[in-house]
């Protein structure tokens, strides 16, 4: 009996229910049956849980189920170590063979120079046979070390999507044989993101050889990176940037960079104006740019994105869809469509209503102990309690001494 109470309890605290979502908005009717799917904005950040559980879709009073995506595919970071192989000079060039049997598969090498301030170019080629002649070209690469100018570097050999067992480097440039220390390859498929701007507002201002970057965003609403709006004037550009909390905690750092050079022949062309971070709380923060002995850099603009979370579902042509939200208590939904959920590239976006408070809405029941729900009536028992073993003891006292 206790367990099926308990059951029930379970039931009744953990499920949903129109009357138990704070808050509500409406969807746009679809022209067409189908998948649909609305963007999640601040307005359902700031009055859902951080985890969007509580997210419910209704339509004529019967539940709706969904699929929550983010919109961006991660690259695949795991990378195999190589050996090299012969690595010599050849008609004064640097030439060696990387085995490439622990990677089924690769795009990209990645190989630890020791070598600084140098310009060199990569020539990459594939064959099965080391002892072969006839090398398949996979391309180039500018290999660079700018640290002395503080622009970077690069030692990645970017190829097409490869299974050879043996690829041959030849490098034209001051790298040496004896600066190879290692190499490691693996897949990086290029993440397919959509980004959604962060309704927010960030005050810029210049300290010293500093700029600063102030900001705050509600409570709960993911932030993934900053990304900056830099005048084209300067042609190359290396610069340090720290995300800090308001008590000057650094959270966060990055570099952002451009460059546009030739040097010895070799073009390089790089530019990356975002920082990556991961904040997810109300709070004030800063982003600080440090120009060190250079001029400050011509920053038109910065703003914070997040990568786009999607809701989708599947309704038909007219219906009346109601989204409900504002439940702490309530477990995230497990819905057999989202176990099989496969995206349509047809699916149409529907426009969210502005939020609306719930009409319906009457709280769940209180299922805090009954010495929680009632204290006033617990402390006058337990003073009573008190008093009237007191009153007790001072008669059996008295009783005695008489």
């Amino acid at each position: 009996m206790k367990s099926a109470c308990g059951i029930l309890l379970l039931f009744l605290f953990a499920s949903s229910s129109i009357s138990y979502f704070k808050y509500e908005r409406s969807l746009q009717p679809a022209n067409s049956a189908g998948q649909h799917y609305v963007v999640v904005d601040e307005t359902i950040w700031r009055h859902s849980r951080p985890d969007l559980a509580d997210l419910r879709l209704y339509s004529l009073q019967k539940e709706l189920p969904y699929a929550i995506t983010f919109e961006f595919e991660s690259p695949e970071a795991e990378q195999k170590s190589l050996r090299i192989l012969q690595p010599g000079t050849i008609g004064g060039r640097t030439q060696f063979l990387l085995d490439m049997s622990g990677a089924a598969e690769y795009d990209r090498v990645e190989l630890t120079l020791s070598a600084q301030d140098f310009i060199a170019h990569a020539r990459i080629e594939g064959q099965d046979d080391p002892h072969g002649t006839k090398w398949v070209t996979l391309g180039t690469t500018t290999l660079y070390d700018l640290s002395e100018e503080k622009l970077g570097h690069n030692s990645t050999l970017q190829i097409p999507l490869s299974a050879y067992k043996f690829l041959r480097v030849t490098v034209v440039g001051s790298i040496e044989p004896s600066d190879l220390v290692s190499a490691t390859a693996g897949i990086t498929r290029p993440e397919k993101v959509i980004w959604r701007d962060v309704d927010s507002q960030l005050a810029q201002e210049q300290k010293g050889r500093e700029t600063i970057f102030t900001f705050s965003f509600p409570e709960n609403v993911p932030v993934e990176r900053v990304v900056f709006s830099i005048d084209p004037g300067p042609q190359n550009f290396s610069r340090s940037v720290e995300i800090t909390e308001d008590n000057g905690q650094v959270i966060g750092m990055g570099e952002i960079s451009r460059i546009h050079m030739l040097r010895n022949g070799q073009r390089i062309d790089t530019e990356d104006t975002s920082i990556g971070i991961h904040l997810a709380g109300a709070g004030r923060y800063q982003v600080i740019v440090r120009n060190g002995d250079d001029p400050p850099l011509k920053i038109t603009s910065a703003k914070l994105q997040q990568y786009e979370r999607r809701i989708y579902f599947d309704c038909d042509a007219g219906l009346l869809v109601q989204l409900y939200y504002g439940d702490a208590k309530l477990d995230a939904p497990v819905y057999d469509y989202r176990k099989f959920f496969q995206k349509d590239q047809a699916a149409t976006l529907l426009r969210l209503e502005p939020e609306i408070r719930n009409a319906a809405y009457t709280g769940r029941p209180d299922d805090r102990p009954w010495s929680e729900r009632h204290p006033s009536i617990l402390w006058a028992t337990i003073i009573a309690a008190v008093l009237l073993l007191g009153g007790i003891a001072f008669r059996s006292v008295k009783s005695q001494t008489t």
